[in-house]
C-alpha cells in the first residue's frame, strides 16, 4: 500500500468506534497481542488500464497478520498477503500479475505490510508508519486508518492507500496503457490473542 493514503470508512461508524477505542486506550484495555481474523478481513487493489478506460480490480484470498498494543497505547504489527492468492477473476491476467512483471510470486511469495509505529490521533484515528515489501522491493509507508469498531476483544480498521508501483519495480506498461498508480483498500479485523497462542507466521 504506500506513501499516500486516505480513509475508506464511513465517518459515522468510524467516529463511534474511535470514541470507544479512545476510552479503551485510556484504560489500557487494549494492551496485549492481537491476531488478524482473515474471514472478516479483506485486501483489495485496483489499477487503471487502457489509458484509464478500464479499472482492473482484484483481491488477495489468503491473509495473516498480528499486532501488539503497548500499555502506553503505541501499536506495531504486520499484515501478510500470499502473492499467489491474488484474484482478478481472469486467469490469464492473474498469471501475468504473479509473474516477474509484477509480484514475482515464485521468488517473492509474500506481500508484507509492516507497521513499526501507530498512535491514536486527536480525532480518534490511527496514524501509522511502516513499510511495504513486495516483489523484492521495499517502500516506506505513512497512512491513516479509520477505527470502524472496537471492544476489549475485537478491533476493525479500514484504510485506503495509493502506491506508485514503479518504485517497487513493477514498471510493465506497454504504450503507457496501465497507470503506475495503484490503490489498495484494507479492512482488517483483529481479535485478542489467547494466552500461549503462537504468533502468526504468515502464508508460505
Amino acid at each position: 500500500m504506500a506513501a499516500a493514503a486516505g480513509s475508506a470508512a464511513q465517518g459515522g461508524s468510524a467516529a463511534q468506534g474511535g470514541t470507544d477505542v479512545a476510552a479503551l486506550v485510556r484504560e489500557r484495555a487494549l494492551a496485549g497481542r492481537w491476531v488478524l481474523d482473515p474471514r472478516a478481513s479483506r485486501v483489495e487493489f485496483s489499477v487503471k488500464h487502457f489509458w484509464g478506460a478500464v479499472t482492473v480490480r482484484g483481491w488477495f484470498e489468503r491473509l495473516e497478520g498480528e499486532g501488539v498494543v503497548e500499555p502506553d497505547g503505541k501499536i506495531s504489527g504486520r499484515l501478510v498477503m500470499d502473492a499467489a492468492s491474488l484474484n482478478t477473476k481472469n486467469n490469464r491476467r492473474d498469471r501475468h500479475l504473479r509473474s516477474g512483471d509484477f509480484f514475482d510470486a515464485q521468488n517473492h511469495p509474500r506481500v508484507v505490510v509492516t507497521v513499526n509505529r501507530a498512535e491514536l490521533t486527536d480525532d480518534a484515528r490511527l496514524a501509522a508508519e511502516g513499510e511495504l515489501e513486495t516483489a523484492g522491493g521495499r517502500e516506506p509507508l505513512s497512512f491513516t486508518a479509520e477505527i470502524v469498531d472496537a471492544s476489549a476483544d475485537t478491533v476493525t480498521l479500514q484504510a485506503a492507500l495509493t502506491i506508485d508501483r514503479s518504485r517497487l519495480g513493477m514498471t510493465w506498461s506497454p504504450l503507457r496503457m496501465t497507470s503506475m498508480q495503484a490503490t489498495g483498500t484494507v479492512t482488517a479485523r483483529f481479535t485478542r490473542a489467547s494466552a500461549g497462542s503462537p504468533p502468526a507466521a504468515g502464508p508460505a
